[in-house]
């Protein structure tokens, strides 16, 4: 049996990897697929499949190519969730700060230098006319590393996904004062290159279990209830979360990954484009 490394975060979009590894599917194809949750995000993954801990990431679409143009030995093999990622913007709850205008040159919590945090932060501010040189970070490592950074001042707005921020809005913790989605498909799947040079069949093989699961995964009887349930978050809000979302079978195209790193680009959080056979392969 194969065994094959695979990170991701421990949020909803993921329940397609656990359920098929709950019902054996990559054992059946010989496959011993193992899990890691990494709620620090995904600066974090990009260093675990430079470092080797991990031969596989679900990873968000513009922190890879970011690594991958630096350096990452990696490549993305598809597209996973092809809808953007709502990025809530929030602000402790007790705060002054009442909208945007009012964290222009104040500090945003990240997890980590890389992550989707600071690169989003950077768009957002683009979109608002800041100038992004102005930004200031606070790492924070994890959500519950921005509960206590907002909480006790060390920084002053956090951006991380809408929905999974919820319960700290319906708990009193954290109020959302404006959303911020991406501009392209947001979780790709990253694999090492030397594992794409080794085991490409393995490889094709989990591709093929995992686009089976979210192809119908929509459809399985009860899932809201399942979400609801294991991610902590009002049917409601689940039932709106699955009618944003949308999965994706497919490879990244060569005019989206021009979309990405054009606006990376702009953003000065790359320094160059990288090419369509350096960033991406299909296996």
């Amino acid at each position: 049996m194969k065994t094959i490394r695979i990170a991701g975060v421990p949020e909803h979009f993921n329940l397609p990897w656990h359920l098929s590894l709950e019902n054996k599917e990559f054992e059946s194809q010989n496959i011993n697929l193992q899990w890691t949750d990494v709620p620090e995000g995904t600066g974090k993954m990009c260093q675990m499949l430079r470092n080797g801990e991990t031969d596989i990431a679900v990873i968000l679409s513009e922190g890879i190519v970011k690594d991958i143009v630096a350096g990452n030995p990696s490549k993305i093999v598809q597209v996973y969730v092809d809808s953007p990622l709502i990025w809530g913007i929030h602000v402790a709850a007790k705060s002054n700060y009442k909208s945007l205008v009012d964290i222009e040159n104040t500090k945003v919590a990240i997890s980590r230098f890389g992550s989707g945090s600071q690169l989003m932060a950077y768009v957002n501010a683009n979109n608002q006319g800041w100038k992004t040189d102005n930004l200031q970070f606070e790492i924070v490592n994890t959500i519950d590393g921005a509960v206590e950074a907002l909480s006790n001042g060390t920084a002053d707005y956090f951006m991380w996904e809408r929905f999974m921020t919820k319960p700290l809005v319906d708990n009193g913790i954290f109020r959302k004062i404006a959303d911020c989605p991406t501009p392209w498909p947001c979780f790709v799947i990253a694999v090492r290159e030397e594992i794409l040079e080794q085991q490409p069949e393995t490889i094709r093989k989990i591709l093929d279990v995992i686009n089976k699961k979210t192809a119908s995964f929509k459809s399985i009887p009860d899932i809201e209830a399942v979400l609801a349930e294991k991610y902590h978050q009002k049917i409601e809000d689940i039932q709106e979360w699955l009618s944003l979302t949308v999965w994706s079978q497919n490879q990244l195209s060569k005019e989206m990954l021009n979309n990405i790193q054009n606006q990376l680009l702009e953003l000065k959080i790359i320094d160059k484009i990288g090419t369509f056979d350096e960033i991406v392969k299909t296996v």
